[in-house]
């Protein structure tokens, strides 16, 4: 599984795992940041994702194996992994699995308890988009609009779209096994799986992805973690609060 990757700068190496549904293009103006500040920023996409190739194999395990191969294909040393939602539970897995290639490790806005699938309706909208026929992308949010009716999650979902042929749209996402293997997004990390080293979760103020309860999970599976809340923000912590969450990131990553 050779993922595809945007690298910028040199240094130390970040890699960044998107969210379900996203790419690592939703990371670019904070990728910048962090390679401005001295850093090698890798923004991937995750198999079934952008421009990575597709699977009819889905979950934590193998997201985590493609991450351990991605790292061995570049040769990085001492990497800093940060993944956001769906991404946040990829890196758990990958430095449970593999700690000995991972140096520090950053987890936005999710948890490592399960969760119950609630994407149905986003998953029916796009499937709606991917059998329509579309000629422009105000077509696409139309039709996305009748599933969707927050505007700043159709503008999210339809970065997924390209031009696969002259005056026809078509979706990036392996839509098929990601709706087939919906149950396998909120999985728990197993009950067995340990990260020692330095981890920072980071929860949005208005989100309830993260609860007070799921501290002590928290710590049973990352006993050296600290959690910090960053203010005014949702789920979509690094878009919402760029500059508090970029503060909190670089403040952890100095210690």
């Amino acid at each position: 599984m050779k993922l595809h990757s945007t690298i910028l700068g040199e240094g130390q190496p970040i890699l960044i795992l998107h969210g379900f549904l996203g790419m690592s293009d939703n990371w670019k103006t904070l990728g910048n940041e962090f390679s401005e500040a001295g850093f090698q920023v890798h923004l991937i996409d995750q198999r079934n994702h952008g421009r990575s190739p597709h699977s009819e194999v889905f979950n934590y395990t193998e997201l985590a194996k493609d991450v351990k191969e991605y790292i061995g294909n570049y040769s990085l040393k001492n990497v800093i992994l940060i993944g956001h939602s769906m991404g946040g539970k990829s890196a758990m897995t990958a430095a449970a699995l593999f700690p000995h290639l991972i140096d520090k490790l950053v987890v936005v806005d999710i948890a490592p308890k399960y969760y119950a699938p609630h994407h149905q309706q986003i998953l029916e909208g796009l499937k709606a988009v991917d059998d329509a026929t579309l000629n422009s992308r105000g077509d696409a949010d139309e039709v996305l609009a009748k599933h969707v009716p927050e505007k700043a999650v159709r503008m999210f979902l339809l970065k997924n779209l390209y031009w696969k042929q002259k005056e026809r749209l078509g979706l990036r996402l392996n839509l098929e096994v990601l709706t087939k293997e919906i149950e396998e997004l909120g999985q728990s990390l197993p009950n067995d799986y340990t990260f020692t080293k330095p981890t920072l979760f980071i929860k949005g103020e208005r989100s309830n992805y993260i609860i007070s309860e799921d501290e002590g999970l928290i710590k049973k599976h990352f006993p050296n973690a600290t959690l910090s809340v960053i203010s005014r923000a949702g789920h979509w912590v690094h878009a919402e609060n760029k500059k508090e969450f970029y503060e909190q990131v670089m403040k952890f990553l100095s210690i």
